[in-house]
């Protein structure tokens, strides 16, 4: 195994945890022996929270959003690997660079955007966020669903991101890596 965490970055939530390279966790799932419903994360494997609906609903509904609105050359993938070094999240909701047959052979090594939908999966979404600076993924948004609000982080450096900024209710929401599509928060988290 190459470049393996020494410890996982997240608490156990009854989850079983094998550290392996991103080739190695591709052989054994491929095998059938990881179950299906994980993600890898610096060179962990965790097995993924349930959805509750409003997770559900949330993700539906900024999945339909950003159809209408994707620029050329994007593709929007929905819970599809990224491949961030040793890490394979499986975000909500990724707009990458290119069309699906660049993907074939292998999954994108960065995005756009990402999203996260956290209803129960705060922190756990929380941790991803330094595998996906340091993929570069140029805007990750964090979904606060029962907060009613959305956290944006921005410019990736050195594995972390340097701006980060919570939008709430009342306002829109512009993204900067994808400037044609706004979200009235309103109608996002309405009652």
């Amino acid at each position: 195994m190459k470049n393996v965490a020494e410890s996982p970055p997240f608490p156990l939530r009854d989850a079983k945890l094998w550290p392996l390279s991103v080739a190695a966790y591709r052989v054994l799932g491929e095998a059938g022996l990881i179950p299906k419903n994980t993600e890898l994360l610096y060179g962990f494997v965790y097995t993924k929270v349930s959805k509750l609906p409003f997770h559900s609903f949330l993700l539906r509904f900024l999945h339909e959003a950003l159809s209408r609105l994707l620029p050329a050359g994007r593709l929007l993938r929905t819970e599809q690997p990224i491949t961030c070094g040793e890490s394979e999240p499986e975000p909500d909701l990724a707009v990458v660079a290119g069309s699906k047959e660049d993907f074939r052979h292998d999954h994108p090594r960065t995005a756009e955007l990402v999203v996260e939908v956290c209803v129960t999966s705060h922190d756990y979404d929380r941790s991803k966020l330094r595998a996906y600076a340091t993929a570069n993924v140029k805007e990750c948004w964090l979904v606060l669903g029962p907060e009613r609000q959305i956290a944006v982080y921005r410019q990736p450096k050195d594995g972390q991101f340097t701006e980060h900024e919570v939008h709430g209710p009342g306002g829109s929401l512009t993204s900067s890596a994808l400037p044609s599509f706004t979200l009235t928060l309103d109608d996002l988290f309405v009652k």
